[in-house]
């Protein structure tokens, strides 16, 4: 049985700067995160260096923040993201633990991010049994995946191009809407109709688990093109744009859950906190027969409390002595291991 341990998680795979502190027995004491909308907003996107620049005015003082909310317990290890994600962000944090990992002499582990997102509903009070399918949707990553336990993952499918988030951003700009661009959509497209413009549904008469939203989008450049210049006309083709997505989403989550013969999904990820999306996937649940979990809106988007949490389950994995600062830009999900103690599905 896994000995009690109390985690301070550190996330800068982005553009926010992150910090938590997790324990085994009771559960997140403490989180605190800065995100750097406002300093990317001008640019219409993330600014690697200047994200990075942001973090390491930040982060410390996070960490200063959690630890004093936390009430400053005695700390057993320190988790943060290794990656993926943008290399000098990510070194950032990878740099900061490792130097607190050797002044505090405490061992240090560099977590998956997308792992992160998979088991954050966990950090929730009715956590989701293992086995489950979650559909992982954010600016970077569109995955379907067959979650067995912690670190028996399998890729169900995955987009081909862009990524749910990164359509959202890129249809958003076309109708010439602030960064970032997803929720700034989603707000446009409540006033929409959302059966104004007849967009394709990408890949659904097709066999298989995979995206692709490249033609999607091309439909709403044109779209955009051909409409008036007015903002009933512009919230028509989001509320449209916006349905086609989940449209499609809905039924390739159905789709895996039939698959896998799975009665439990978990939806993570940016994206995962869309309002339209939360309801159509909880339709459908209580049509089919199968449960959605999802976690609170706070850790939707990148967030410490879940590298936190990924750290006090893979504890074991951390080793004493010097840490490397060490990052990865890209990082396979399904190259993971599960730990000698982690937690799985009934045989």
């Amino acid at each position: 049985m896994q000995r009690k341990n109390v985690i301070l998680g550190i996330e800068s795979s982005c553009d926010e700067s992150a910090a938590a502190i997790y324990d085994s027995e009771r559960g997140l004491l403490a989180h605190a995160l800065h995100s750097q909308v406002a300093l990317h907003a001008d640019y219409g996107g993330v600014v690697p260096e200047l994200a990075s620049r942001d973090h390491i005015r930040k982060t410390l003082p996070l960490i200063e923040r959690v630890l004093a909310e936390s009430g400053h317990p005695e700390l057993t290890g320190i988790a943060y993201t290794r990656g993926p994600g943008l290399v000098g962000a990510l070194l950032v944090g990878a740099s900061v633990a490792a130097g607190l990992g050797m002044s505090r002499n405490l061992p240090v582990l560099g977590v998956h991010h997308m792992e992160g997102h998979l088991l954050s509903p966990m950090l929730e009070d009715d956590p989701p049994a293992f086995p489950f399918v979650a559909l992982l949707v954010s600016g970077g990553h569109t995955l379907l995946v067959k979650v067995d336990g912690v670190g028996r993952y399998r890729l169900l499918g995955q987009s081909l191009d862009d990524a749910v988030g990164e359509a959202f951003d890129k249809c958003a700009k076309m109708l010439g809407l602030g960064y970032p661009g997803g929720p700034a959509l989603a707000a446009l497209a409540a006033h929409g109709r959302r059966d104004a413009h007849a967009f394709p549904r990408p890949m659904l008469k097709r066999p298989g688990l995979d995206f692709s939203f490249s033609g999607l989008k091309t439909a709403v450049m044109l779209a955009v093109k051909a409409a008036p210049d007015t903002q009933s006309a512009r919230a028509d083709i989001a509320a449209s744009f916006e349905q086609a997505v989940v449209d499609t989403l809905v039924a390739k989550c159905a789709r895996a859950l039939a698959a896998c013969k799975a009665s439990r999904l978990v939806v993570a990820g940016g994206v995962g906190a869309n309002a339209r999306l939360r309801e159509a996937l909880s339709e459908r649940a209580a049509r089919d027969g199968f449960s959605t979990h999802f976690p609170r809106g706070e850790f939707c988007t990148d967030n410490a409390a879940m590298i936190a949490l990924v750290g006090s389950l893979r504890a074991r994995e951390m080793r004493p002595g010097i840490a490397p600062a060490d990052a990865a830009a890209r990082w396979p999900l399904d190259s993971l291991k599960p730990p000698a103690d982690a937690i799985e599905a009934p045989a």
